[in-house]
């Protein structure tokens, strides 16, 4: 390896890119020439030295902080173990994730299907809804994202499934969203009832014996970190209930930490029959999800075939990096930093932006997991539009933070381990960028 730390080598990784790299959901002329050259913690670097601190947690999975050193030993020791091996055999490390991950679960989940990350994981938990129930049809809402495969982009609720709707059997419903309600509410208990009421009349026109299962996010995340109000999950799980359907709970971006529990569902008075995860299991170190499988759905493969597999399916690499990063989440209650910070630091700071700046509509989060919607006035609501929000990006960046934008909305999303330093850097940063967000607007 050459010497890496010069402003050249930067450049040489641009070029690179630009002559060779084909990036995802963007035109191609207007990918990102921001070079990542390592981490450590909340912080990371370009190869010259400038450093960023990362409230984007990248993609909503570093949950465990930039290069964990018991993770990163763990899979050095695994890959002079073994470093592949087929799905189909026994490999000590797998069971040991497994096991590690149902230890969170609620009682009764004893299995774990491993994939590649978040999509394949619902891919494969609508196939196994379907093959359980003998029905078809998937509901899931408008507001949301559940990974870019076949079905799974589908079942996404905004723009990414128009140009991908290949599958078939899904039908899209309205949830919870009080601050842009869909059901002229004006109160949390009343968007729950009328998003429950509204659930139902779709439920009834689609038709309860054609539908399988009902895909939800536990909290939205790339939508908006849309905490559901009180009651709502508990409604969709009797809805469920009444109809045979199945509850999927995606936790992708919820789960392991984000929201200060080991899953989000933890917060609210719901039990699912199959439970995605990916991201936050093992901070993405190595690309790895899953499906944690109801007992009851589980037994109805042990004789008979389940017709679904991947080559990489519990990858000693990946499996060694869960064991890894759920046992020093564990042992340094970073989950319980994660909730302690978002009450403390995080949740009260935002709450400041949202009394004193014109330009924050609302707030919402918890724990590491929350959004800051930004408005261009805030009597209509109407969304600060793409220009600005475009402005905001870069000022944020030249400042020294990652970012997370979407829509309108800043996403703070930093990783679990976030000090209370960090968070007030990031914080005034914010304050500094947002306070003269209006300007030219209008």
């Amino acid at each position: 390896m050459t010497d890496r730390s010069t402003d050249s080598t930067d450049e040489l990784a641009r070029e690179l890119d630009r002559a060779h790299v084909f990036h995802s959901w963007s035109a191609q002329s207007q990918a990102s020439s921001l070079v990542i050259a390592s981490g450590k913690g909340c912080r990371v670097w370009d190869h010259a030295g400038t450093e960023y601190l990362d409230f984007s947690s990248q993609l909503v999975n570093v949950n465990i902080g930039h290069q964990h050193p018991a993770v990163v030993s763990a899979i050095r020791e695994q890959a002079e173990l073994l470093t592949t091996i087929a799905p189909a055999t026994v490999n000590l490390a797998r069971g040991e994730a497994a096991a590690r991950i149902v230890s969170h679960a609620p009682d009764g989940f004893r299995r774990v299907f491993f994939t590649n990350g978040g999509a394949d994981a619902n891919e494969n938990a609508i196939r196994l809804a379907r093959l359980a129930t003998g029905r078809d049809k998937v509901l899931s809402t408008y507001r949301s994202y559940h990974g870019n495969t076949g079905a799974a982009i589908v079942s996404t609720g905004d723009w990414r499934r128009i140009p991908n709707e290949f599958a078939r059997g899904h039908v899209h419903f309205f949830g919870p969203y009080l601050y842009r309600s869909e059901f002229w509410a004006t109160t949390p208990e009343e968007e729950a009832e009328r998003a429950l009421r509204h659930l139902r009349r779709v439920i009834e026109s689609e038709g309860p014996s054609s539908i399988a299962a009902v895909l939800l996010e536990t909290v939205p995340g790339t939508a908006g970190v849309l905490v559901p109000p009180p009651g709502y999950l508990a409604g969709v799980r009797e809805l469920c209930d009444r109809y045979g359907i199945l509850l999927i709970l995606d936790e992708v971006m919820a789960g392991f930490g984000r929201t200060g529990r080991w899953f989000a569902f933890d917060g609210y008075d719901v039990r699912p029959d199959l439970i995605t995860f990916a991201k936050g299991v093992n901070s993405g170190y190595v690309p790895a999800g899953g499906v944690i499988i109801d007992e009851p759905i589980a037994e109805l493969f042990d004789e008979r075939v389940f017709p679904g597999g991947l080559t990489y399916s519990g990858h000693p690499l990946a499996m060694a990096s869960i064991v890894a990063t759920l046992d020093a989440m564990a042992s340094e209650g970073i989950v319980e930093h994660a909730r302690a910070i978002g009450e403390t630091a995080i949740g009260p700071a935002l709450a400041d932006f949202a009394e004193r700046l014109p330009v924050v509509g609302e707030v919402r989060g918890e724990g590491v997991f929350w959004a800051v919607e930004l408005v261009a006035d805030r009597s209509t609501r109407e969304p600060l539009p793409a220009r600005a929000m475009g402005r905001i990006k870069a000022r944020l960046v030249e400042r020294g933070l990652l970012p997370f934008i979407q829509d309108n909305r800043i996403h703070v999303v930093p990783p679990c381990v976030v000090t209370e330093e960090e968070v007030a850097e990031a914080m005034s940063i914010y304050d500094d960028v947002l306070t003269t967000a209006l300007e030219g607007e209008g």
